[in-house]
């Protein structure tokens, strides 16, 4: 093989990596594009960790699944794709409405996996957390603990994106990064 052959292998090989990793940016960037906006209400959490930098960390009424939200005979693995359906409550934000193993034909959903405990079976959206400067983190775990509202972004397969994050005290988040 001449050194010429070998040069264009090597420039197809990082085309090829530009290529993949620009499709998996835009492909978790989507639902912040094409998403419907939703808003629901956060839980606190323990918020920072020191191998993943300063975050505010993200929890969900819909996070936890009710006892019997699937009948008995269903047999549910680890990891399993679910989705929740939403419906707006009165005071404009979203909640739980149901869950599926298919996905619905219409209405407010998203997509999840499934992470069965001990005694209950959560759900984790990859929209658990919420990547800040160490100030701002700080500051948002302390008014997480009053509570907070998740700005969502839910593009129509049902994947969830973090837009922003509005606490009780009119703060909003819109220059941290969500994490994906």
């Amino acid at each position: 093989m001449s050194k010429h052959h070998i040069f264009i292998a090597l420039v197809c090989a990082v085309i090829v990596q530009v290529f993949v990793l620009t499709g998996m940016l835009a492909l978790a960037a989507r639902p912040l594009y094409t998403g419907q906006e939703i808003k629901v209400a956060t839980l606190p959490v323990d918020p920072r960790s020191l191998f993943r930098g300063n975050y505010a960390r993200l929890n969900y009424g819909f996070s936890e699944l009710p006892e019997n939200a699937f009948d008995d005979e269903t047999v549910l693995r680890h990891g399993e794709p679910v989705y929740v359906s939403l419906k707006p409550a009165d005071n404009g934000l979203y909640e739980y409405s149901g869950v599926s193993l298919q996905k619905p034909g219409e209405g407010v959903f998203v997509r999840g996996r499934l992470h069965n405990r001990a005694r209950s079976r959560q759900v984790k959206y990859g929209i658990e957390a919420w990547f800040a400067p160490k100030q701002e983190a700080l500051r948002l775990e302390r008014e997480l603990r009053d509570g907070a509202v998740a700005v969502l972004m839910i593009d129509s397969g049902g994947k969830a994106a973090l837009k922003e994050i509005i606490t009780k005290a009119g703060a909003q988040s819109p220059g941290a990064v969500p994490a994906q």
